[in-house]
């Protein structure tokens, strides 16, 4: 049996009129990766508030490490590392010295060696004497989830710590999780928006809206599914058609492309294997094919749960 790091038993939080969180149940198995999904407003930041108990349920329980989180408090988060949305950094100091502050107001007895030890974890130790103000966005957000290791936690929970970052950060941050997990034995709790960014490295997830949720299980099942929604960028659409007729393919739509007059998009349902198969088919039938694009966004996966009726 798998041991639960955090079990959320029907968890409300009541804002005046507003529910902001409505009888949600979270369930994080040591060693996953969990996704918390969904979109800006849904209630995310105030779940992890009260996972880290800077606000309080208005009703329901968390535990964590299988302690009551509200009796156990000190014991708890002395396991726990988070980052609520941007770290807070010295610029004018270095990277080293940001860590070694965080220790001394933390009351932690951290040796040198071991300063530099989470610095190379999150691949900064080259760059360890260098001012953090000379650091990119992604750079910062590293140091970011080193001072969250500062006291070797068994749980990590950062909050949409991809947000403003380039596509280069964005991959860094996520191999840096992946590395957390599977060479350090790391349990991480990440809340995002971003359907992608969970697929890539999570192995379950929970999306919720509204407080609710709408939907949980393991990414494999819930994300990748055997036929996928996929948009071709083509110069003929009615052609495009009928040969997706002809191999017994489901068209879902067609429209004019707004960027360019003369292309259009055709969406077909289809597995993922024979994509490339029709892409053939297509060129050898007379089709400039521009581009092959998955639908595979939050917004459009939330849609076609909460319009299918997911239960």
């Amino acid at each position: 049996m798998e041991n639960k790091i955090i079990e959320v038993k029907n968890l409300s939080k009541r804002f005046k009129s507003l529910w902001a969180v409505n009888n949600l149940n979270i369930n994080v198995f040591k060693g996953d990766i969990f996704g918390f999904l969904g979109p800006n407003g849904a209630g995310k930041s105030t779940t992890i508030r009260m996972l880290l108990t800077l606000i309080y349920p208005t009703t329901g329980s968390i535990k964590i490490f299988d302690k009551d989180l509200l009796k156990h408090r000190i014991k708890i988060l002395k396991k726990v590392g988070a980052i609520v949305e941007k770290p807070d950094l010295y610029g004018y100091l270095s990277a080293y010295k940001n860590l070694e502050i965080l220790a001394k107001i933390s009351r932690y007895d951290i040796s040198n060696k071991r300063i530099m030890e989470i610095l190379d974890i999150v691949g900064l130790k080259e760059r360890a004497t260098s001012k953090v103000k000379t650091f990119s966005s992604g750079m910062k957000q590293r140091l970011g989830i080193a001072q969250a290791l500062i006291h070797d936690p068994e749980l990590i929970i950062l909050d949409e710590p991809t947000t403003g970052l380039d596509p280069h950060g964005m991959k860094e941050i996520r191999e840096l999780i992946l590395s957390l997990r599977n060479d350090f034995g790391k349990t991480i709790f990440l809340s995002s928006h971003l359907l992608f960014e969970v697929e890539a490295i999570a192995n379950r997830m929970i999306i919720i809206n509204k407080g609710k949720t709408v939907i949980e299980g393991s990414v494999e099942e819930l994300l990748r599914p055997k036929e996928l929604e996929v948009s071709f960028t083509v110069n003929d659409t009615e052609k495009a058609r009928n040969i997706a007729n002809e191999v017994n393919l489901q068209v879902l739509s067609d429209t004019n492309n707004m960027n360019n007059e003369n292309s259009q998009v055709i969406k077909i349902k289809i597995q993922k294997e024979k994509i490339p198969v029709l892409n053939k088919k297509f060129v050898e039938n007379g089709i400039d094919v521009y581009s092959i694009t998955p639908s595979r966004s939050l917004e459009d996966y939330f849609l076609s749960l909460t319009d299918g009726g997911a239960k």
